[in-house]
């Protein structure tokens, strides 16, 4: 028995020894945070899960690969486009062929390289980081004057090709089962012909684009080369574009600024209800005095009114309102009530004040911030672009069809204040319900002491750059 005893402990060890060891490093990521662990997933919940990411992520990765598809293809559509041929003629027919080698020339150079990139950098980041270079590169096109410069383009693009389809290839191996991958790789790849439609789409209206700076090829540049900047972000940032508030918000910083263009036209609208020139330059000072005085007021209340800052911002805006139907009502005649009317409506510039400060206050995480404020203020842009359009001489003196659309304009930011109050509101209540998520509640940095010795420290979830959608312990302020 003891003879027997230790032959069977000897083999235990011995096969031990025999196992391989790896290090965590030497692993998937996947096996890594499975090892030792058994996993039996309900086949009701991996179709829930399965639908999740068709949806996040399957429409965005068919976007982008029809946009680099459709790049690929913009050289042989702009040849009949005047790229070939014409006055404005940049190409011979031999120098076009070249272009076409030359990509998949430096594409069969960089393909290695550019995979070891896939390997050890983050695929998404890379991918964007290529995305990006590739849609410059197509943007340079339109400047492009002779066969060296579509050269250097062409290179470049071949150059980020390297990365797209092997890309997209582990992108897919990562979040689909080896049964389920041969159809999500056709989903994205049968965008090319996508591609070709909407190639041809966008070509066929350049052409009626009459421009005597730009020819019809170049317009197909820019467009297509546009497209593909703004996929490139989308795929760089993906939380900040599915966050539900960051497009309110946005939305609310477009929508608001299309009013905002009442302060360019307030000589014009103060003229109009009858005062002299001399009347309206003086009264214009007075607009200072209301502005400074809304806009303490509101912020103040959104400070001390309790979870309060949508209810100032909507407040304001009544306020606004009742001002434009006054203006649109009172008559002619009543140069003093339309005044009063129309400095009451000064208080709606007060409600963007709130909602500048209640971004930054609703949104964690150093990027993604960063990147919500760009998108607010892309919105502020393209408000305050659109806003002057409405003010036609033909709508003087009294403007009525301004006036209306100020009012619908004020009338739409506060059911979107609101509305952000709610969703806001509820996603606090939900955090509630949700269990403790202790991910990164044991948190440590270490630090090298002068005698040598390394400390770890213990940081606290507070400090560390979680975006609000991934530390659960973030409550939104209202």
């Amino acid at each position: 028995m003891e003879s027997d005893s230790s032959i069977e402990k000897r083999s235990v060890a011995d096969d031990a020894a025999s196992k391989p060891h790896l290090n965590a490093s030497d692993v998937d990521v996947a096996a890594e945070l499975t090892a030792g662990k058994d996993f039996v997933l309900d086949p009701a919940e991996a179709a829930r899960v399965r639908r999740k990411i068709d949806w996040h992520l399957m429409p965005l990765m068919c976007i982008l690969y029809m946009m680099q598809f459709a790049d690929k293809t913009t050289l042989g559509q702009s040849a009949v486009l005047g790229l070939l041929t014409g006055k404005h003629a940049r190409l011979d027919q031999a120098q076009f062929n070249w272009l076409g080698t030359i990509f998949y020339l430096f594409f069969l150079g960089f393909e290695w390289p550019q995979n070891l990139a896939l390997q050890y950098l983050p695929v998404g980041k890379w991918m964007s980081v290529n995305i990006l270079v590739w849609a410059i590169a197509l943007l340079c096109h339109a400047a492009a004057r002779n066969f060296g410069e579509f050269f250097a383009c062409r290179a470049f693009l071949g150059i980020c090709e390297g990365a797209i389809t092997p890309g997209f290839m582990i992108v897919t191996s990562m979040f689909y089962t080896r049964q389920e991958q041969t159809q999500r790789v056709g989903y994205w790849f049968l965008m090319n012909g996508a591609a070709i439609i909407l190639l041809g789409l966008i070509a066929f209206g350049t052409l009626h684009i009459h421009s005597g700076v730009l020819e019809a090829w170049q317009w197909l540049m820019i467009i297509t080369g546009i497209i593909t900047f703004i996929v490139a972000i989308l795929f760089w940032f993906i939380e900040c574009l599915k966050d539900p508030k960051t497009w309110l918000f946005f939305f609310f910083s477009a929508i608001s600024n299309v009013t905002n263009s009442l302060s360019n036209q307030r000589q014009i609208i103060v003229a109009g209800f009858g005062f002299t020139p001399g009347q309206t330059t003086l009264l214009g000072c007075v607009d200072g005095a209301v502005e400074i005085i809304v806009i303490f007021c509101t912020v103040t209340s959104a400070t001390y009114w309790k979870n309060g800052r949508a209810y100032s911002g909507i407040l304001a805006y009544c306020v606004a309102i009742l001002g434009s139907i006054l203006v649109n009502t009172l008559p002619s005649s009543d140069r003093v009530g339309l005044l009063f009317s129309y400095w009451i409506c000064v208080t709606s510039i007060a409600p963007f004040v709130v909602m500048l400060a209640w971004v930054g206050s609703t949104t964690a995480g150093h990027t993604k911030r960063l990147t919500t404020n760009a998108i607010v203020m892309i919105g502020y842009a393209v408000g305050n672009a659109a806003g002057p359009q409405y003010w036609e001489k033909k709508y003087q003196p009294r403007n009525h069809i301004p006036w209306t659309i100020l009012s619908v304009c004020w009338a739409v930011s506060l059911l979107i204040l609101l509305a952000t109050r709610v969703y806001l509101s509820w996603e606090n209540k939900r955090r509630d319900r949700e269990e403790h998520d202790s991910t990164y509640d044991d948190v440590y940095v270490t630090e090298k002491m002068p005698d040598g010795t390394v400390v770890e420290k213990k940081v606290d979830k507070a400090f560390l750059d979680l975006t609000d959608i991934q530390n659960r312990d973030y409550r939104y302020v209202l």
